[in-house]
Formats: structure tokens, sequence, C-alpha cells
């Protein structure tokens, strides 16, 4: 499972990287497991200064993987994916996202927690949790709606849209678009270089302050969330629209 997510520590600049290619990187609880170790361990690591979360130059992440979740379903808040959750919320060293193609899930929610965003005109971000039965999670019940207004957030939450990486920046979900993949990881590995130019501990400080004013409501967010998302998965609803969408 190791080789399915790779960590790359080049002169202060963690890269982790999604590489499961046969299943479009979607995460299982495994991953979750081990993308969340690696986060605490960086946050605590004095070598390494930025972070940069990415897939393929073809394919960010399908999101969950569902046939995973439907065998060992969340059932309590120690969850792999939750533990993840609270690894990226503690995280107060700079995040950059480079998203090529799908971001499905939680791999547009993930980007609500990045300090850059940066993605391919191409790329495809959705939500879809109603359609699967469940609900949000990750913050995107509080931060979707403060970044774009009720109405967008719920073309995303509700209404299950697809944007591409051209609207996201529009939108504002991301920070600059790119032709392909490798341009964007090119791009995120600038600005990270760029970020390592400067005071690192200002660099620490100041991103904890932008996050503080609203940290103790996101938390309280993301555990509401994840109750109900357990709640849901439980339900004949959830578990007939997983199925269905496993068996397609």
């Amino acid at each position: 499972m190791t080789d399915q997510i790779l960590r790359e520590l080049d002169e202060g600049l963690l890269t982790l990287r999604l590489n499961r290619p046969d299943k479009l990187n979607a995460l299982s609880n495994a991953m979750y497991s081990r993308l969340a170790e690696l986060f605490e361990a960086a946050n605590e690591d004095p070598q390494v200064d930025v972070i940069v979360l990415t897939g393929s130059a073809t394919c960010f992440t399908a999101g969950n993987d569902l046939e995973d979740f439907l065998d060992e379903p969340p059932t309590s808040l120690d969850a792999p994916v939750f533990r993840l959750m609270r690894a990226v919320l503690a995280l107060d060293k700079p995040l950059i996202a480079a998203v090529a193609g799908p971001a499905i899930g939680i791999g547009t929610t993930v980007l609500l927690h990045c300090d850059q965003v940066l993605v391919t005109r191409d790329s495809k971000l959705r939500t879809p949790f109603v359609p699967l039965g469940v609900c949000p999670e990750f913050g995107a019940s509080l931060l979707l709606p403060r970044l774009l207004g009720h109405a967008r957030a719920a073309q995303l939450l509700l209404c299950s849209q697809l944007l591409t990486g051209e609207q996201a920046v529009q939108w504002g979900l991301a920070t600059e678009s790119f032709e392909d993949g490798a341009q964007c990881q090119a791009a995120a590995v600038k600005q990270a270089r760029r970020l390592q130019q400067l005071p690192r501990d200002a660099l620490r400080i100041s991103k904890r302050l932008l996050k503080d004013a609203h940290r103790q409501e996101l938390a309280t967010t993301v555990e509401r969330e994840s109750l109900a998302f357990i709640e849901r998965l439980q339900t004949p609803e959830a578990k007939a629209a997983l199925q269905a969408m496993v068996k397609r």
C-alpha cells in the first residue's frame, strides 16, 4: 500500500502524491491512514517547510473508494478519513494543491483547506454527496457558503454541479489554471519555492492567524458533518445509492 502514497522531501519541499492509477487515485481507508500519518509528521518535522498535495498529471482523485467504504464504513470519529481531516485542520505549514483531471468528493473539499489551489483548465471538481445518499463533509457546509454564497454552494452541495478548473478559478475555489498537469505541478513547485524564501516562523504564524478566527467553529462543523455522514452510511437510501454506483 505504501506506494499508493508517494512521499518526496526535496530541500524542505514535501510532495505527497496519490498514486493509485488503476482506481483513479480513489482513497481507501489505508490511504487515509497513511496520509494522516504523513501530514501529522510533516507538521512537526523541522525539515519540512511547505507541502504540495497532488496526484498524477491527469488525475487528482476520484474521491472515496466506494467498495472500501461499503466493506469498512467509518463508524466513529476515529476512522481514518476523519483522522486525515483533523491532521489537515491542524496543519500550520503552507499547503498547496496541484490538481489535474477529476477532483471528486473529498478531492474537492480538501481544496478548501489548502493555501493555494492550482488546477488544470479541464479539471473536474464535483461533490456528489446527495446523489450517493450521504451529506457534505470536511467543513464544506460551513466554508462553501461563506466563500461562494448560499446559491452557488447549493449548486455544488445539493445539485452536485460539476465545475471545470477554469470555473473553479472564476468562483474563487482555485488560484490559477493551467493547460495541463505537468504545467500545473511545475507551478506548484515554483510557488512552494517562493514561499520557502520567506521567514519561516512569520509564515507559520500568519497561516495560524488566518485560520484562528474560525478554527473552533470549523472543527465543530467537521465533527457534526462526520457524525451525520456516519449515520447516513447506515441508511438503506445511502447503501442502495452506493451499491448502484459500485455496479456501474
